[in-house]
């Protein structure tokens, strides 16, 4: 018999039975992106679509503020209505890349952690994460097999019960 027709344990029907929920809900949701700052150019262009596509229908959206995929997000957001966005940054803004600073002046919610200034940019990105996580409906987050932090984030984000989306580079 084809792997295809087995059912599935019953923890994955929970997690389908809340997934379809989701898209039969026509409510606006708060949606989480995280991912890499590394991202190739074509992957680049899909996020920007996904996340102007969902603020365009309502949905308030937030990230972190960094290159790559949470550039992506600012980017299309700011694009539709920037009511719509909130920024979580894991330190101050004055840590964040000069690269990236012009765009968050643009952000109307925009949270700095200060508190986490002295802590490496990794124990600070995981704290930022679990927060983002904590304030959302959903997480889409868009990763490599080896992104450590953020594959912890999202194991994290289904233990707490949100929907998960978890998109691959590599």
């Amino acid at each position: 018999m084809s792997k295809s027709l087995d059912l599935p344990s019953l923890d994955r029907v929970d997690t389908l039975a809340q997934e379809l929920a989701l898209l039969k809900d026509n409510g606006q949701r708060r949606i989480a992106f995280l991912g890499s700052r590394h991202v190739p150019v074509v992957a680049l262009h899909i996020i920007e679509l996904i996340a102007r596509a969902l603020a365009q229908e309502g949905n308030s959206l937030i990230t972190s503020g960094s290159q790559g995929v949470n550039a992506a997000v600012i980017r299309s957001v700011l694009d539709v209505d920037s009511s719509l966005l909130t920024v979580l940054l894991p330190q101050s803004i004055d840590r964040q890349p000069s690269e990236i600073r012009e765009q968050l002046d643009k952000v109307l919610h925009l949270i700095e952690k200060a508190e986490n200034d002295d802590l490496s940019l990794p124990m600070a990105s995981s704290l930022c994460n679990q927060e983002i996580i904590s304030r959302c409906d959903q997480l889409i987050c868009f990763a490599f097999h080896d992104s450590e932090t953020l594959l912890t984030s999202c194991r994290s984000a289904e233990d707490m019960g949100k929907i998960v989306s978890l998109f691959f580079f590599d």
